[in-house]
């Protein structure tokens, strides 16, 4: 980290205050729109289904991604005003035990939603393809073995394979790719195969698998080709960016560059709430039910 007073290396007073305005408006976006999706599934019993479950875990791990870049985006923006003008402003003001807790926070809800995606996928498949519902003893194991999962590769750095650190921009915590050494490159790899190649497949394979038997019936109801992308290009540049850390000095890349990944990637929550809860018939409604006492007396009487 800098010295008190200073600015992050390679980075200016305008860009520092740029990339935090620029998480904060993706925090709070994606806060509000999938806090909507939660209170809608606590509200509308019609969407209490086991479906709707997976649903309401994405919802839960993109907050949990919004709020991990509120607390980002409040380190770079706030500091100043929290210690004065002339001391460490804008800077991570909670140590290393916050930032291992910020790294350990953020990368456990990354986890889960890309998981949680996955899950959804291969639910929507079992639901139109097999023309039967989802049980709920499945939808929940799913639940469960989604959070555990991601909880145990979060929690592998804390316990010395893999580590967290200052992402270029000191206020914030992710895993740390800038040593490069064999216990990063091992962690990435094996990480990286379980909870983003094998993922981004099942999305892939069940939408694809559901796009050809359902597009000959004209019944096709759902997009088929944004969950894989919001994947691939929403965490993709944090996987070539760790990728690079394996093979090259990651020091050669310019820090603002680092920094693309983690902004890209706190755009997910958003996406995601948009295709999966606005652009959902069943959600939308629940959501408009929530937002309008109004709407939702004239849905009751009907």
């Amino acid at each position: 980290m800098a010295e008190s007073g200073s600015l992050p290396t390679g980075f200016g007073e305008l860009e520092v205050l740029a990339v935090g305005m620029v998480l904060l408006v993706e925090a709070l976006t994606g806060l509000c729109l999938n806090s909507l999706t939660i209170l809608s599934f606590c509200k509308t019993p019609e969407l209490r289904t086991p479906t709707h479950l997976l649903v309401l875990s994405l919802a839960l791990a993109d907050s949990g991604i919004s709020l991990n870049a509120l607390v980002a985006a409040t380190s770079s923006l706030l500091r100043e005003w929290v210690t004065g003008p002339n001391v460490s402003h804008r800077r991570w003001p909670y140590g290393s035990n916050g930032c291992q807790a910020h790294g350990f926070q953020g990368f456990v809800t990354a986890l889960a939603s890309i998981c949680s995606s996955a899950a959804i996928a291969w639910g929507r498949y079992h639901h139109y393809c097999s023309r039967s519902q989802l049980a709920w003893n499945t939808a929940i194991s799913l639940v469960i073995c989604v959070w555990l999962s991601s909880a145990f590769w979060a929690a592998l750095p804390l316990l010395g394979w893999g580590h967290y650190d200052y992402e270029p921009l000191g206020t914030c915590c992710t895993l740390d790719y800038s040593r490069g050494d064999r216990n990063f490159t091992s962690f990435l790899f094996t990480m990286a195969f379980f909870n983003f190649f094998v993922p981004l497949f099942i999305t892939f394979i069940s939408y694809r698998l559901m796009e050809q038997k359902l597009r000959k019936t004209g019944h096709l109801q759902v997009n088929t080709t944004l969950p894989a992308r919001t994947l691939l290009f929403g965490w993709g540049p944090y996987a070539l960016l760790y990728l690079y850390a394996t093979i090259a000095d990651v020091s050669s890349v310019s820090p603002k560059l680092q920094m693309v990944p983690a902004l890209v990637a706190k755009t997910v929550p958003t996406i995601n709430a948009i295709n999966y809860a606005l652009g959902g018939e069943m959600v939308h409604r629940g959501i408009w039910q929530c937002i309008s006492p109004q709407g939702s007396g004239l849905d009751r009487a009907r």
